[in-house]
């Protein structure tokens, strides 16, 4: 890849970054306004917003895939890599290529699940709340769990191109 080209990917991708991160700002601050708006209307009012709490709901289910998602964007999802630490290179070289490879098809198995499901409530047509459709609402599901399979892959070749390289001793 040219230098230019390798630079506009880089450029892409910071913006789509920061994208991610104001979508999640926004979520976030959305419902640190709503939690409190509803309490204080049911507590001092005697009333609620009616759609307040399923936004709530769905709110935290956004921020929770979307922040799985960020996550693995610097690989800094949770992992448990305790034993890898005692393995010799080429070992947990093996072993991370394989986490990878793992992790990555589940979730593209998650996302292709979750696809078909958001079809299927797109063709019947179900509401979730206040006439918001459900497909709208379970839309990240299939998107956030298919970036984290992509990042993972991407993630699995960056690393396995770096232990590629002249002079390299693995991780």
């Amino acid at each position: 890849m040219s230098s230019s080209a390798a630079g506009a990917l880089a450029r892409t991708v910071r913006l789509l970054h920061r994208c991610e991160d104001g979508v999640l700002a926004v979520l976030l601050g959305s419902m640190v306004l709503l939690a409190p708006a509803q309490i204080v209307l049911r507590n001092f009012f005697g009333t609620s917003l009616s759609w307040g709490d399923p936004l709530l709901r769905m709110l935290v289910l956004w921020v929770g895939l979307l922040g799985a998602l960020a996550a693995t964007r610097g690989d800094r999802q949770i992992r448990v890599d305790a034993l890898s630490r005692a393995l010799p290179p080429r070992a947990r070289l093996a072993a991370r290529v394989t986490t990878q490879l793992f992790a990555s098809f589940v979730a593209g198995l998650v996302a292709w699940v979750a696809l078909r499901l958001m079809l299927s409530e797109f063709a019947y047509g179900s509401s979730a709340f206040a006439g918001v459709p459900a497909w709208l609402c379970q839309a990240v599901i299939p998107f956030a769990f298919g970036g984290i399979a992509l990042r993972q892959l991407v993630q699995l070749a960056e690393e396995l191109r770096g232990a590629s390289a002249p002079g390299a001793d693995g991780p």
